[in-house]
């Protein structure tokens, strides 16, 4: 079960990658494992800063009301 949990993830990034993020699968295969970590890395901080932004916008957002 742990196989198909790994592999299932894979695939849910890969998705991802390509539909949020604009990569290929070109691109996201012919990765070095390590890159590809590196990038997953960015983009998840990426994504907590922008949640941060909008977490902040939408207090500065009440305070104004």
């Amino acid at each position: 079960m742990l196989g198909h949990d790994k592999l299932q993830n894979f695939y849910r990034t890969n998705f991802a990658l390509i539909q949020h993020h604009k990569y290929n699968l070109y691109d996201i295969e012919h990765m070095i494992p390590w890159e590809r970590a590196v990038y997953i890395d960015l983009l998840k901080a990426y994504i907590e800063e922008e949640k941060q932004k909008q977490r902040d916008q939408a207090a500065l957002n009440r305070r104004r009301q």
